[in-house]
């Protein structure tokens, strides 16, 4: 009887298990969960904690993380571009790969950005097209260059606090789908709403990107 109970068990760590082993330079993540409450964040302040919170549980705690998202132009507030508030780089994955030596450099076709190397702050894939559930939809509120979207319709989900009515441009990390831009890792295409429901039912789950401010004081520490 016991030998079933090992098999199961083991089975249960490999499916909590990593696929990749930890770098201690991890200065970007995607999201494994949102706040579930669909696109509302908390805005940007809440979005920022949520990425803090999930980092500091992972050891990586004493960075400033950011999400990368920007927000619409409201309520007297200025609008705030994704590609402004993420520091300068460089930036590595959970593996320690780089993903980007600065914002120019995470903006253009030479980014290392794909389904492989897009992990979560657990050194997990994220499921993207053809797996069951697809959620490659990732909230960013941008445009390819990392401003704000200027598409019809788009307001950020009401600056990332709405659950219901609103849409917010998404990005495909597995750079695969459809939409205006398919293959863009923060720009493909709009949500068809806020609420949970509406980002599940285009291929989303509220994910959303973090990077850590300054990454670039963590990669001179390595190099000491």
């Amino acid at each position: 009887m016991k030998k079933p109970m090992i098999i199961v068990a083991m089975a249960i760590l490999a499916i909590a298990s990593p696929l990749f082993a930890q770098d201690g330079n991890m200065s970007f993540f995607i999201t494994s969960a949102g706040p579930g409450d669909g696109a509302n964040l908390g805005g940007l302040m809440g979005a920022d904690q949520h990425c803090r919170d999930l980092a500091y549980a992972k050891g990586f705690g004493d960075l400033t993380w950011r999400a990368y998202l920007s927000t619409v132009a409201m309520g007297g507030e200025a609008a705030v571009n994704a590609r402004d508030r993420i520091g300068d780089g460089p930036w590595h994955n959970y593996a320690g790969d780089l993903i980007a030596r600065d914002v120019a450099d995470l903006h253009s076709e030479d980014a290392n950005l794909t389904k492989e190397s897009i992990l979560t702050e657990n050194g997990e894939m994220v499921n993207g097209r053809g797996d069951s559930p697809n959620m490659h939809d990732i909230l960013t509120g941008s445009s390819i260059d990392g401003t704000v979207s200027s598409d019809e319709g788009h307001n950020a989900c009401a600056n990332w606090t709405s659950n219901s009515e609103g849409s917010a441009a998404v990005g495909h990390h597995d750079r695969q789908g459809g939409g205006q831009n398919p293959t863009s890792w923060n720009s493909a295409h709009g949500s068809r709403g806020c609420g949970q429901e509406d980002l599940q039912g285009t291929g989303g789950n509220g994910f959303y990107y973090c990077f850590a401010t300054d990454a670039n004081e963590q990669e001179a520490l390595r190099e000491e």
